[in-house]
């Protein structure tokens, strides 16, 4: 069910900062027409930091019904406190998503222990899929293999978006865990050579600009097609450099709005995008072929 090219969908905003749900009504339909495989809302790339918890669910509702049962919704859940992350994820089962994507505790540096039980108390707190997320470099805790290990005889830990960019990481998770763990991709670089070695998809910034390509890539990936999918990362290869110029959501917001396709609203303490890499960004975007 969790497979492809999953979007990691920014959230739109309006010049002051509030949350623009036409916008993400439209960026959905896009998304739907141009063959993205599911929509994960309210992660890194959706701004979950300064987000009210209200205004996830907000985003994740409008999401929910704009895609109506079309693809799967994985709703962003996490928190460095367990308590709020368990009702997040409560909250999320409620609105209907499909799954949650849960983040390693950012900021207090939980022991592995701490990061077994924090997940733990998540999972037996709902009947919802739970996807881990390991992203070392922002939350400074890493989630290593043997706790994995441990997460996934838990029968609703389906799987990891592993966000480190080391393949030997990937495979040790996939020889402990077996083959019906999921194994998802965080890294858009590496993104292609990580199905091919037998992940199931890629959570993506890139999809959020070329949804099409992505898909693309991923659908030959995942055939081992590897002719293809190298052709089709080619084209797509100078957006996974432009879109983390600077710290993300702010280059792939920034690239939205070039495209047209939400206002130029993001909140503080991100800013918009230096004028000194406009112009990379661009190239990237014309050499996709979606600008």
């Amino acid at each position: 069910m969790f497979k492809g090219s999953m979007v990691a969908l920014v959230t739109p905003m309006a010049g002051d900062g509030r949350v623009d749900c036409n916008a993400l009504e439209r960026l959905v339909e896009w998304h739907i027409a141009a063959g993205t495989d599911a929509i994960v809302t309210v992660g890194t790339t959706g701004e979950s930091a300064t987000l009210e918890a209200a205004e996830q669910l907000e985003v994740l509702d409008c999401c929910l019904r704009s895609a109506a049962g079309r693809v799967p919704v994985i709703a962003g859940t996490g928190s460095n406190s367990t308590a709020h992350a368990m009702a997040l994820t409560r909250r999320a089962q409620d609105l209907g998503a499909d799954a949650a994507l849960v983040v390693v505790p950012y900021y207090n540096k939980p022991t592995q222990e701490g990061l077994y039980r924090h997940f733990r108390s998540i999972a037996e707190s709902v009947s919802l899929p739970i996807i881990l997320y390991n992203v070392p470099s922002r939350s400074v805790a890493d989630l290593l293999p043997e706790t994995v290990e441990r997460l996934a005889l838990l029968p609703n830990i389906v799987g990891i978006k592993e966000a480190t960019g080391v393949l030997a990481r990937a495979r040790d998770i996939r020889k402990r865990c077996g083959e019906a763990f999921l194994l998802i991709s965080g890294d858009d670089a590496s993104a292609m050579e990580f199905i091919l070695q037998g992940g199931q998809g890629v959570i993506s910034v890139t999809a959020n600009v070329a949804p099409k390509l992505m898909h693309e890539m991923c659908v030959a990936a995942s055939a081992g097609d590897r002719g293809s999918a190298e052709a089709l990362n080619r084209q797509i290869e100078p957006l996974h450099r432009a879109l983390f110029v600077e710290s993300n959501p702010i280059p792939v917001k920034w690239a939205l709005t070039e495209m047209g396709r939400i206002p130029a609203g993001i909140r503080l303490p991100l800013t918009a995008l230096s004028r000194e890499h406009h112009q990379q960004l661009r190239t990237a975007l014309k050499t996709a072929g979606v600008l």
